[in-house]
């Protein structure tokens, strides 16, 4: 057990590798899934949360081990895990079983395997050791492998003397290391199959070396006004069916809402100032002041304070108060305060408050720049001892954090500046610019003490309340809420409900999308979003409760929504519209140019306004770029097209309507070797961007249905 009691002390580095795993690899696939994708905890069909591969994802299975998870996650980390982290838990969750389920299938099929050697050397040997385990036994304050207390762990492991918890753990985590090394083999597989033909490196090598010079006439869209262009949904509805596989539908949801907000009303002013009046009686009589703030107080404070502890307003009424005296309330923000004082006593250190200038120079720059930063800082102070404002020069000369603050460091106990910085502050009396430079290996400091040192510390009993709503006007701020939900049966109706209270404001959130944790403004608005996408909540309900968020009361009504496997033409009007405008400017400037003859400065003449003639030289199929049009690929690719002195009709490109001369065209001279731009070829579109495409590929075969947004 001595062994074990050690590698407990080793928190950073021995035991605490088990908390990295219990965040994401808690319980084996087998017991959630079952044999086959049959049976096991994910083999029904009820409140089914999603589909991976075919296998039905249960949401209390999938509950549970989320759950487990995050149990053992806040039992490693001593906390609860906040909202956000639970989220990311989650998706942890969640990839894990797609992994499980879909990957794990394209591996068998590969016949891809982590042999029982191999993974011995993962785990403990020195050649080919997990990336995974090795980072489990780093110091994370060196930075440095300890090999030593990776085989003390490895030994306790055989010899079972790790408690249960820590060697689920260990198993989870070579698990995870297997499963890594997977991945990585299957990635080496998809990139060594990655291959570059002759043919496309000789496309690229033209494509890089061939150059052309054009002149061209150019009619951009936007010299036709926008609003002589008339788009009807029937046009859109038809470009979407033609150019279906460019937009990707997506599931979201548009709603209104009305927002309460729950705000003290006079009479909860009215009685916390009843409440503070008792609460100074009670105070000024307490036999024993501290315990009795102690009880009372809403906010803890310490009983000993300095003054860099204390507000200007109660510092200000100390100094002309007697022990004993009751000084208050006083307003901060919210909170009202009443204090009794009683008396004074000292700190074995002493505080102060002082502003800095910071010239800086390294302490190993030569003495030239030295000189140099010791000139400008010497000039400085000469101008505040003639009366120039700190703070302005502080904002214009100081090189450091505390340069927009005018230079102010606040307050400081002695000892936590740098050694020459401490002893010019502390060795200072009074306040005031201390009137030499101070060298620090930081530079040269210009120094304003602004509160004396002082080691005096204020015995004060305080009692802090916050002046929030009463429980009664919450619930007046619900029933109106409540009033205005339940009077609306519809959207239309809701609208026109609001419209008759001048109080209320409608808002309006656009395209949510399932997995969102707030709108606009508003945060942790997970149960509105949960609603508005729930099976039940059509277009124009109303919500069938009033939302309580914080000091908030939302009411909401659904006003549209999106669905990824039915894309309408409202989920992507703007973006379509500005597609069939364009075609149709391009059929507008096409008529208008056909038949054209003469010089391209004549064609552009008979145009008219819009139409420009520019030259091209030196024009790169590969990267092409033209001046006024910029990137426009069917330009470039119909300049490369035509024969030197040859020019094409009018067409329409990316941008605008062209007509093109090639004025001369420099194909690229053959070569025997194309190894360099077959390198090129394979660095962009192998390695890892064949990897993503064939991991993305996996995904897309597996038929992901995620569901998770309507139960979580």
């Amino acid at each position: 057990m001595a062994l074990i009691n050690k590698i407990r002390e080793r928190s950073g580095i021995a035991v605490a590798v088990i908390a990295v795993a219990l965040i994401l690899f808690i319980v084996g696939g087998d017991l959630f899934y079952g044999s086959g994708g049959n049976g096991g905890l994910f083999g029904g069909n009820k409140n089914k949360i999603g589909e991976i591969a075919g296998t039905t994802i249960d949401a209390q299975a999938f509950q549970a081990k989320l759950d487990a998870a995050r149990s053992n996650y806040e039992q490693q980390a001593g906390r609860a895990l906040q909202e956000q982290e639970v989220q990311q838990l989650r998706n942890q969750v969640w990839e894990e079983m797609i992994f499980d389920i879909a990957y794990n299938e394209e591996f068998e099929k590969l016949g891809l395997k982590v042999t029982p050697e191999e993974l011995s050397e993962m785990i403990q040997g020195t050649k080919n050791l997990s990336p995974l385990i090795k980072q489990q036994f780093t110091n994370p304050q060196t930075g440095q492998y300890d090999r030593n207390s990776h085989i003390q762990f490895i030994d306790a492991a055989a010899k079972n003397q790790l408690p249960a918890p820590q060697k689920m753990a260990w198993e989870q985590i070579k698990k995870q290391a297997i499963k890594q090394r997977l991945l990585e083999k299957y990635n080496a597989l998809i990139s060594a199959a990655t291959f570059v033909t002759t043919a496309e490196a000789k496309k690229e090598y033209e494509g890089q070396v061939s150059k052309a010079d054009a002149r061209y006439l150019y009619v951009p869209f936007f010299s036709v006004n926008d609003t002589t262009i008339k788009v009807t949904d029937s046009q859109l509805s038809d470009y979407l069916s033609k150019h279906k596989n460019e937009y990707t539908g997506y599931d979201s949801r548009s709603f209104n809402y009305v927002v309460y907000q729950v705000a003290p009303t006079k009479e909860d002013s009215a009685a916390l100032y009843e409440d503070i009046k008792s609460f100074a009686k009670g105070l000024a009589a307490a036999k024993d002041p501290q315990d009795y703030a102690t009880i009372n107080s809403e906010i803890r404070l310490p009983f000993e304070r300095s003054a860099s502890e204390l507000t200007p307003e109660l510092k200000a009424a100390l100094a002309s108060a007697i022990p004993g005296a009751v000084i208050g309330p006083f307003k901060e923000g919210s909170v009202y305060s009443i204090h009794k004082y009683e008396g004074t006593t000292t700190d074995t250190a002493y505080t102060v408050r002082a502003s800095h200038i910071l010239i800086p120079v390294n302490k190993t720059a030569p003495d030239s720049a030295k000189a140099l930063a010791r000139k400008q800082a010497q000039s400085i102070l000469d101008q505040l001892k003639q009366g120039a404002d700190f703070a302005t020069l502080a904002r214009t000369n100081s090189q450091d954090g505390s340069a927009q603050q005018g230079g102010d460091l606040g307050f400081f106990k002695q000892g936590a500046m740098v050694k020459p910085f401490d002893n010019a502050v502390f060795g200072f009396s009074g306040t005031g610019l201390i009137p030499n430079l101070v060298e620090t290996d930081f530079g040269y400091h210009i120094i304003k003490v602004t509160e004396p040192k002082s080691n005096l510390k204020y015995k004060i009993a305080s009692i802090s309340r916050e002046l929030q709503a009463s429980e009664a006007t919450r619930n007046a701020a619900y029933q109106r809420a409540e009033t205005l939900r339940s009077g609306a049966g519809s959207e239309k109706e809701f609208e026109e409900a609001v419209k008759k209270d001048p109080k209320l404001v409608m808002l309006k959130a656009e395209r949510v999308f399932p997995e969102a944790t707030a709108f606009n403004t508003i945060q942790n608005a997970r149960e509105v979003v949960l609603w508005a996408f729930n099976d039940d909540t059509k277009v124009g309900s109303v919500s069938n409760r009033v939302f309580e968020i914080g000091d908030n009361f939302i009411v909401a009504a659904v006003t549209a929504k999106s669905e990824k496997d039915s894309p309408k033409v409202d989920d992507f009007r703007e973006a379509l519209t500005a597609k069939v405008r364009n075609e149709i400017k391009g059929e507008q400037i096409l008529k208008k140019l056909s038949g054209a003859s003469g010089t391209l400065e004549q064609i552009a003449q008979k145009y008219g306004a819009g139409a420009i003639v520019e030259a091209a030289n030196g024009i790169n199929f590969a990267t092409g770029l033209l001046t006024t049009p910029g990137v426009d690929p069917i330009a470039i690719g119909k300049i490369f097209s035509l024969a030197s002195g040859k020019r094409s009709k009018p067409f329409v490109g990316e941008n605008g309507v062209f007509i093109v001369e090639t004025t001369r065209l420099e194909n690229a001279p053959a070569i025997a070797d194309y190894s360099q731009y077959k390198a090129q070829v394979l660095q962009r579109t192998g390695g890892f961007g064949a990897s993503y495409m064939a991991n993305q590929a996996i995904r897309d075969n597996a038929k992901i249905v995620d569901n998770r947004s309507k139960f979580f």
